[in-house]
């Protein structure tokens, strides 16, 4: 242990003192615990909710470095606010605070969608006044992060451009990836065209885990995604397989969200796990709760194998986000300082906010606004927000209210 923390003292990993650590797993998970209740809308309304509650209310990071946050995220595969919730924590309360936020933000829609794959029948909340006013306050809050990122990672004239194009080949390219070929092209015209300084008030980044553990992470990362499937075939348990199977459909989708549907349909269907029928039943469940679209794995893992299934489908899914996020930031934090890498994280982050732009038409608008009535609760809903500063949770709460009178 003595020569572990001595290579530390001298550089070979950095961020291993305690003293960095701000905050506490408890109070992560707290805060969280509420953002998993609250969160409604989808992963572009998640990174809203957590920019307000993270950065704006409680100060945990800067703007700047949450922008950089988000948009490491969508370099990575996986569900990008999960990761960005488990990075958050990881900056705030080291390792425990990461798995702090995760259980946090999880594990109410976890418990929904296991009650669920007992309790619900296709459709039959899609006509629920109240689901509908979650949806519709998805675009408020889509809406006040869209304004607010603009404000600071778009404000002049080339990363606005950026945005706008951004936004653009999103709208025209609704297809899965290409919200990764538009951040890599963005990125690219950041480092060619963007100024090449660094800000002297970047905010220092640890992490409490060095380098020598994001390489572990990125060796468990690929073994595991390499062999797997062999032990899979080899031992013929159920549950291994399960497994394997949502660890591969965790680490191979990029974008997240409703990018992972077909996959898992791939993964648990032809398998005989959970037939058709069964699985748009429980694609219909997920739409009505908040947190993370990917818990989706745990009413899939419930009906496949039970408590059992729901717990190891649940826990595969979400594996390769700690691993990556875990394996990513140590170097993070050295690369968006270099010159170059900052003016392509500018274009990234302007990218960013064009595809949140994008995404607050399609699919949040439309799926949520179908009459003046809706549109004026929207409007209610971006003005407590904006106007009143209200939290999050209570415009969630109002809005839900509105959409059962809208609806009655």
């Amino acid at each position: 242990m003595k020569r572990f923390l001595s290579t530390a003292s001298r550089g070979g990993i950095k961020g291993l003192e305690n003293k960095r650590v701000q905050g506490s797993a408890w109070e992560v998970l707290r805060v969280a615990t509420r953002l998993g209740f609250t969160s409604f809308g989808g992963p572009i309304a998640h990174l809203g909710y957590f920019r307000e509650e993270y950065v704006n209310r409680r100060k945990w990071l800067d703007e700047k470095t949450y922008a950089d946050l988000v948009a490491l995220c969508q370099f990575l595969p996986g569900p990008a606010s999960s990761q960005v919730g488990i990075a958050v924590g990881l900056l705030r309360a080291g390792l425990p605070g990461a798995v702090a936020s995760w259980i946090g933000f999880t594990l109410p829609s976890v418990l929904a969608l296991v009650w669920f794959a007992f309790a619900l029948r296709e459709g039959q909340l899609e006509t629920a006044g109240w689901l509908k006013g979650l949806m519709i306050v998805a675009v408020a809050v889509v809406a006040q992060a869209v304004w607010g990122m603009a404000k600071s990672l778009a404000p002049d004239r080339p990363r606005g451009t950026i945005a706008l194009l951004a936004a653009i080949a999103a709208l025209l390219f609704p297809v899965a990836g290409a919200q990764v070929g538009i951040i890599v092209a963005a990125g690219l015209i950041g480092w060619w065209f963007l100024p090449r300084t660094v800000p002297p008030n970047r905010v220092p980044v640890h992490t409490g885990l060095g380098r020598r553990a994001a390489i572990i992470c990125w060796g468990l990362f690929f073994g595991l995604l390499l062999f797997l499937p062999l032990l899979a075939q080899w031992n013929g348990h159920p549950w291994i397989a399960l497994f394997d199977g949502f660890y591969r459909a965790g680490s191979l989708v990029f974008g997240g969200g409703h990018v992972v549907l077909p996959l898992l349909q791939s993964v648990v269907v032809p398998a005989g796990w959970v037939d058709n029928e069964a699985f748009l039943a429980g694609y219909g469940a997920a739409q009505a709760v908040p947190g993370p679209l990917f818990t989706f794995a745990a009413y899939l893992g419930m009906v496949a194998e039970g408590w059992g299934g729901a717990l190891i489908a649940t826990l595969a899914i979400f594996l390769p986000s700690f691993l990556l996020v875990i394996g990513a930031l140590p170097f993070w934090d050295v690369i968006r300082r270099r010159p170059a890498f900052h003016a392509a994280f500018a274009g990234v982050n302007a990218a960013v906010v064009g595809i949140l732009l994008a995404a607050l038409f399609d699919p949040v608008f439309t799926k949520a606004i179908d009459s003046p009535l809706d549109f004026s609760l929207a409007l209610i809903a971006f003005g407590l927000l904006m106007v009143w500063k209200q939290p999050p949770w209570v415009v969630v709460l109002i809005a839900a209210a509105g959409g059962w009178v809208i609806g009655t």
